[in-house]
């Protein structure tokens, strides 16, 4: 069975996502950094007649991301690799904490980067698979009270395009996704976006994530 890895899998988009490939027949490694949630998931899926594993993993952490793929190629059948997870920090740019800029960069560009670098060998090797990237539209133009976020987003976008021009001539795809803000526990902790009832719910754009899913490049305003 084919196993598809997962960051952010225990809310919002990464959950949705996660359902349904495994009602697809895909295995899901799901990962994030609370496990209860990420078993809450699982069993779920698991209910759908679905085939889930949960862990643990901080994605900032190279060393940690190496030594969880190594435990994880000879166990599994990997085939594809989202890199969902993301974190947001907003308001006017004088205003922006170190810590939140260096939290950005850490989860939003090095976390799929590591997992990146560490599962495409692998893909290659097998001669199939995918690396999907949920960026947003913060990664197509800049907006105010978001310097710190976009900065993070433009950055997994020139990842992601230059990971397309070098993997280009192998059987592996790699696709990224810009969609808007959706009505996710992303938006719990910030003021942001006062009214969410605007947004599209997670369950949605996984729908058209997964219908769109022959595209490299998918956006959803």
């Amino acid at each position: 069975m084919k196993s598809i890895i997962i960051t952010g899998a225990g809310s919002g988009l990464g959950k949705e996502l996660a359902f349904l490939y495994g009602q697809q027949g895909f295995h899901l490694i799901l990962i994030g950094r609370t496990l209860e949630k990420l078993k809450a998931v699982e069993s779920q899926i698991r209910a759908m007649n679905g085939h889930a594993d949960s862990f643990v993993l901080d994605i900032t952490d190279q060393t940690a991301i190496q030594t969880f793929m190594d435990g994880i190629r000879g166990r599994f059948h990997l085939y594809g690799l989202i890199n969902n997870a993301g974190v947001g920090h907003f308001g006017p740019f004088e205003n922006i904490a170190p810590s939140e800029m260096k939290e950005m960069l850490a989860t939003n560009v090095l976390g799929p980067l590591y997992l990146s670098q560490a599962l495409l060998p692998s893909l290659v090797e097998e001669k199939e698979g995918f690396l999907m990237n949920i960026i947003s539209t913060a990664g197509l133009k800049g907006k105010v009270n978001e310097a710190g976020y976009v900065t993070s987003k433009f950055a997994i976008r020139g990842l992601t395009e230059s990971l397309q021009k070098e993997y280009e001539h192998t059987d592996v795809k790699i696709k990224a996704v810009y969609m808007g803000g959706m009505d996710t526990p992303f938006w719990d902790f910030n003021d942001h976006i006062k009214d969410k009832s605007r947004l599209r719910s997670p369950a949605k754009i996984a729908e058209m994530i997964v219908a769109r899913m022959d595209e490299d490049t998918i956006i959803i305003e």
